[in-house]
């Protein structure tokens, strides 16, 4: 009996080409459904306020990082991107979301090879970091489909081009901040306001605000604002305070030990380190008394403030020249409405109001510890003082100060009212 000699080459192309007969087969409606959640996600994704970094974005580049605080509104900053370039049906944009389990059986490079081959232009991925090998993939990506332009969103932890050389020198990153006050008084009162410089508001504040005031009253919506008007989801008809106490909570079980890959017994730690510095108050910190209460070392007390500063939980504040890892002078809520979330019965208003000064001039300016309470040096020559307009007693008032005052609306000179700083962004 003649014996039937079998080639294993080409039994094993035979069996390859079968497998991604059926890869292909089975992707077909996976693709669809993917298309029908993007236009369902598109159409339904009415956003209130458009945000300003839309317009700072250079939407020509091939790999673009959208970092952000969780709940800042990344997913829907995406989806509106779609619906004024794209609209819900056309098939060059795709929003994916890398907590669909379908990606725990294929790589984003895969699937995005797959995207192209349909006609696809522009793939969106939300929480990118939820791929193991996310930068690899994208590096993949890059090389391989160079007609592909990638937007992904991932936590403000991350630091894309320091901690992923793949792709540090092609990702154009930017940070996706909360709700300034601009875009709250925006939101609460139907007008447009543009956002103004630093050097505008302080050269013209006076002629600003004349155009301000008779459209809105500021004082009116101000403490809302800085009670619970940074995240988005106070719009939602949930609690706010709550649903802020479980975002923080996130931010410190994923952002922080997810993306920096520390174990789970230590999250009680962070999580009381944290605690203890926001009840604390505006402060400089005790570090080897917080060491003792949470009983680690001091070093390691210092790496998990500059974590909780990278999850945008609090910010660590230098004299000037200082910086990480020397001791801060002053650790502070990253703002005002994390302070309400966790001690509302003990926030003082100047405390709030600092907080609030800090953050609205954190995205483009350095700030720094002034040499008195109250005090803050803004990219390392702007003397600013916070203080209460309405304030008892006999004030000094120097030339080279910048008096940054509350419980006012309008200003004078070297005197400028505080919300006004809410409009840099």
């Amino acid at each position: 009996m003649k014996r039937c000699r079998t080639n294993s080459k080409s039994t094993y192309k035979d069996m390859q080409n079968s497998k991604k007969h059926t890869l292909d087969e089975e992707t077909k409606p996976s693709m669809e459904a993917f298309y029908r959640t993007h236009a369902y996600l598109v159409e339904h994704n009415d956003v209130p306020v458009r945000r300003s970094l839309m317009d700072e974005i250079d939407w020509n580049a091939r790999l673009i990082g959208i970092k952000g605080t969780r709940g800042v509104g990344k997913t829907s900053f995406l989806l509106q991107y779609a619906k004024e370039k794209f609209g819900k049906d056309d098939r060059k944009c795709l929003y994916v979301n890398m907590n669909n389990f379908y990606f725990q059986g294929r790589g984003i490079a895969d699937f995005a090879g797959e995207f192209v081959k349909n006609g696809g232009k522009v793939l969106l991925i939300d929480q990118v970091f939820k791929e193991p090998d996310w930068s690899q993939q994208l590096r993949t990506c890059y090389d391989l489909y160079p007609e592909l332009k990638i937007v992904f969103t991932g936590s403000s932890v991350m630091r894309l081009k320091e901690e992923n050389p793949e792709i540090g020198g092609l990702v154009q990153s930017y940070n996706l901040r909360g709700f300034s006050f601009r875009e709250f008084l925006n939101l609460k009162t139907g007008n447009n306001f543009q956002p103004y410089t630093l050097d505008e508001i302080l050269h013209d504040h006076e002629r600003i605000i004349k155009q301000i005031l008779p459209k809105a009253s500021p004082a009116e919506y101000f403490q809302s604002y800085v009670h619970h008007g940074f995240y988005p989801f106070f719009l939602e008809n949930r609690n706010f305070s709550e649903n802020l106490l479980k975002t923080m909570n996130m931010m410190i079980e994923v952002d922080i030990l997810f993306i920096k890959q520390i174990e789970l017994k230590y999250l009680a730690k962070i999580k009381k380190l944290f605690y203890l510095l926001a009840i604390d108050g505006p402060k400089a910190p005790n570090i080897s008394k917080l060491a003792e209460e949470i009983d680690t070392s001091r070093a390691t007390v210092m790496n998990y403030i500059k974590y909780l500063a990278d999850a945008r939980l609090i910010n660590i504040i230098y004299p000037v020249g200082a910086q990480f890892p020397k001791k801060p002078s002053k650790i502070m809520m990253h703002n005002s409405n994390l302070m309400y979330a966790i001690y509302p019965n003990n926030t003082t208003r100047q405390e709030a109001l600092e907080t609030f000064f800090v953050n609205s001039l954190w995205k483009d300016h350095k700030v720094n510890q002034g040499g008195k309470d109250n005090h803050y040096i803004v990219d390392g020559k702007l003397k600013f003082k916070i203080c209460d307009a309405h304030a008892t007693g006999k004030q000094r008032f120097n030339n080279d100060v910048i008096y940054a005052r509350y419980n006012t609306e309008v200003g004078q000179g070297n005197k400028i009212p505080l919300w006004l700083l809410g409009f840099l962004y």
